[in-house]
């Protein structure tokens, strides 16, 4: 995944701009000098994920929360089978 590409879900969009905007109000409300200059970071910070639908964290981690089209699909973990063990045992001799 790369930096920049869309990696944040609807849901978790507007999740991040509700937090983000109550970040804001807490810190502008409860919190004195220089204390809510930093939270107010925070917040915006949080508000622009969720407005741009881009974070960086998650491209970091490979997490991805958009849409299924755009999500690499998981490699099924089965049980390996008779067939399968037949064929590991001839790779290795």
């Amino acid at each position: 995944m790369k930096l920049g590409e869309k990696n944040v879900g609807l849901v978790d969009r507007v999740i991040r701009i509700v937090i983000g905007f109550f970040v804001l109000g807490f810190g502008a409300k409860y919190l004195d000098f220089p204390v809510n200059l930093i939270v107010a970071l925070v917040g915006f910070i949080i508000v622009g994920t969720g407005v741009i639908g881009t974070c960086a964290l998650y491209s970091l981690l490979g997490i991805n929360t958009g849409s299924l089209a755009t999500q690499k699909p998981m490699k099924e973990a089965t049980a390996p089978t008779p067939a399968t063990k037949t064929r590991r045992k001839a790779k290795n001799a």
